[in-house]
């Protein structure tokens, strides 16, 4: 599977490096707080995982499966949410997603989660798209920048595949004009 990306941009000891930079960020700014983290699934499963680990806070986390790509490269711009949002109320959320690249997922979850009335909202991502978007979305908490490009592994999927690659790469672009 790794021969079908154009190139690696992060190996498996990089991106766990930043996840312990990180880690340490989001644990000084909760430490006298319990913290919710609210996931979005499924990209951001290895990610969540391997943060979480490096946490030592009481935390609670909750799922929200969110679909906008619909097996295509870029977001369709129509979101559906899969369940109902957890109870969050008066909680310190973090919201926790493998990549912000239109920002139209981060927006539409970070206003469902606010209608409950949560204390606090944070946002971590592991990847940021370097480009404009429609609607202002920002991240508190970011692992890497990367330019406008179709990335694969480490949870990022391409038609549900490329998933359980230990590295973030490009994904080679005759794969994607060919999808299997």
């Amino acid at each position: 599977m790794q021969s079908d990306l154009e190139r690696v941009l992060f190996e498996e000891a990089t991106i766990l490096r930043r996840l312990d930079e990180m880690a340490a960020q989001i644990s000084e700014h909760y430490r006298d707080r319990e913290l919710t983290v609210i996931a979005i699934l499924n990209g951001s499963l290895m990610f969540m995982a391997d943060l979480l680990r490096r946490i030592p806070l009481p935390l609670r986390l909750d799922c929200l499966s969110v679909a906008s790509y619909h097996g295509k490269t870029e977001t369709s711009g129509e979101l559906i949410f899969k369940q109902v949002a957890p109870d969050v109320a008066d909680r310190h959320l973090l919201i926790l997603d493998d990549i912000l690249d239109s920002g139209q997922t981060l927006v539409a979850v970070r206003e469902k989660l606010q209608m409950a009335n949560p204390r606090s909202i944070r946002v971590c991502v592991l990847l940021r798209k370097k480009k404009l978007r429609e609607r202002p979305a920002n991240a508190d908490y970011l692992g890497f920048e990367i330019e406008d490009e179709f990335v694969v592994g480490y949870g990022l999927d391409f038609m549900e595949r490329y998933r359980n690659l230990p590295c973030i790469g490009v994904l080679r672009k005759e794969l994607i004009a060919q999808p299997k």
